[in-house]
C-alpha cells in the first residue's frame, strides 16, 4: 500500500464523524384529539442527516457491536408543551413534543427514536388545522 493511500484512510476514520451531515432540522408534526375540535400543526426541529456508517462483507467474522450502523440521533433535547384548541373541559388539552437541540451521529436509543427503517405516513390532519404559535 502507498503511504498516501495509508495517510487517506486513517484520516477519514478519524474526521468521518466531524464530516457527518447530522443536525437539527425544522419538521412539522400535525397532533389531534378525537374529543378535540382541531388539529394542531407545530413546528419543532427533529435530528436527521448523513451518518457514516461501515458495512462489512466479513460480517460472519465480526462481532455483532462491530456490525451496528450509527444514525443522527439526539445528543440534547428538551420538551415543550402545546395546546390542543377546541377541547372540551372533560378532555386534557395537552400535548408534550421533543424538541432537538443538539445531534449527534450513534446507536438508535429506541426509549426516545423512532429506530425503524421505513416508517407508515400519518403526519397529516383530519381537522381543521391551527397552527401552533409558541
Amino acid at each position: 500500500m502507498s503511504p498516501f493511500f495509508v495517510l487517506s484512510l486513517l484520516f477519514g476514520l478519524i474526521f468521518g464523524q466531524t464530516a457527518s451531515l447530522c443536525a437539527p432540522s425544522e419538521y412539522t408534526i400535525h397532533v389531534e384529539k378525537r374529543e378535540c375540535a382541531y388539529c394542531l400543526a407545530i413546528n419543532t426541529t427533529i435530528c436527521a442527516g448523513f451518518c457514516m456508517t461501515r458495512d462489512s462483507n466479513g460480517k460472519k467474522l465480526l462481532l455483532k457491536s462491530a456490525l451496528s450502523q450509527n444514525v443522527c440521533t439526539y445528543k440534547e433535547m428538551l420538551y415543550r408543551t402545546a395546546l390542543i384548541p377546541g377541547c372540551p373541559h372533560h378532555t386534557i388539552p395537552y400535548y408534550s413534543y421533543p424538541v432537538a437541540v443538539s445531534c449527534k451521529c450513534g446507536k438508535c436509543n429506541t426509549d426516545y427514536s423512532d429506530c425503524v427503517r421505513e416508517r407508515v405516513r400519518t403526519n397529516y390532519c383530519t381537522k381543521p388545522q391551527k397552527l401552533c404559535n409558541l
